[in-house]
């Protein structure tokens, strides 16, 4: 049996326009890594983190917070070290404590040789985000953990769906160098939405959905629009408006923000297209003043996976 492992752990677009709290998908292109190392000492601690400043303390970071809950569900009379390597930014808004915490419990899983499901992993790693946001919510980490697209059908009980890739479908992220706390962003949002807005935007998701399984580009395009939230969120990200109408004109299916943001994302139909999406989001941000990253991605189907 493996004491040690070496993993990538996915970024992640969580809320994909209509589908707040309960849509996500995994990157193929950007994460973290992360070793995890089994100990005699029971416990766990986090003995290294490079990339970014994060607490060292077990109970403050969210990759030893969703590891503690799985240890305590688990029999296993041991530890674990964990070092952590981030090129996810926090509050970057793709999926920087999921990546974490994910990661954590992932490979935890995999050195006991797997006695928790993929749908367990995910309550575990669920704890990580409370401790980063406030809110238990698993549009993040349940596509790194499954891969691909992720539905969260239900929270009480726990009940996640995975959605089929299309095949020539890929992302473009621009990450602006500002951060949005999730904890903050969710503060200003609407606790209440009329009828007739709740109507058009599960219309939406279902169609979004049907788009994915049908491979149907046109469909999820049409679909990827929000009328709840980003309304009210894109009003912190500079140059939101110019972004999603550069991205568009140049190809994109459709715009939106990334998880809480600052991140905005576009889906592209084929990597040429996504690739000038990418030139369109850069022309943009050139004039803002703002330093920022771009990555270009495909969907990735996997999820965590061993280096």
């Amino acid at each position: 049996m493996k004491n040690k492992v070496k993993i990538f752990c996915p970024g992640t677009i969580a809320n994909i326009s209509c589908g707040f709290d309960v849509l996500g998908v995994a990157l193929d292109s950007v994460g973290d890594e992360m070793v995890i190392t089994k100990t005699a000492e029971k416990g766990i601690r986090i003995t290294k983190i490079e990339g970014q400043q994060l607490p060292l303390e077990t109970s403050k970071n969210v990759a030893g917070v969703a590891g503690l809950a799985l240890l305590e569900a688990s029999d296993y009379e041991g530890g674990f070290e964990i070092e952590i390597y981030k090129n996810i930014k926090p509050g970057s808004g793709i999926g920087s404590s999921a990546a974490s915490s994910t990661g954590a419990v992932w490979a935890m899983n995999h050195l006991l040789d797997n006695p928790f499901s993929t749908t367990e992993l995910v309550k575990f790693a669920m704890e990580g985000e409370r401790l980063a946001s406030g809110v238990a919510h698993a549009d993040n980490v349940a596509p790194a953990l499954f891969g691909g697209f992720t539905l969260v059908r239900s929270y009480e009980p726990l009940d996640i769906i995975d959605i089929p890739v299309p095949n020539e479908l890929f992302a473009t992220v621009i990450h602006p160098q500002i951060e949005i706390k999730t904890s903050e962003s969710r503060k200003i949002l609407k606790t209440n939405i009329s009828l007739e807005t709740g109507i058009k935007q599960w219309g939406n998701v279902g169609g979004l959905i049907a788009g994915l399984f049908k491979s149907d580009y046109d469909l999820i395009g049409r679909s990827l629009v929000d009328h709840i939230v980003e309304p009210i969120r894109s009003i912190l990200i500079p140059s939101f408006d110019d972004i999603k109408k550069e991205s568009l004109a140049a190809g994109a299916l459709g715009c939106g923000i990334s998880g809480s943001g600052p991140s905005i994302f576009t889906f592209s139909k084929g990597l040429d297209t996504a690739n000038k999406v990418g030139d369109a989001m850069r022309r943009v941000y050139e004039k803002v003043g703002v330093d920022f990253d771009i990555h270009v991605s495909k969907i990735n189907s996997q999820g965590i996976k061993i280096v």
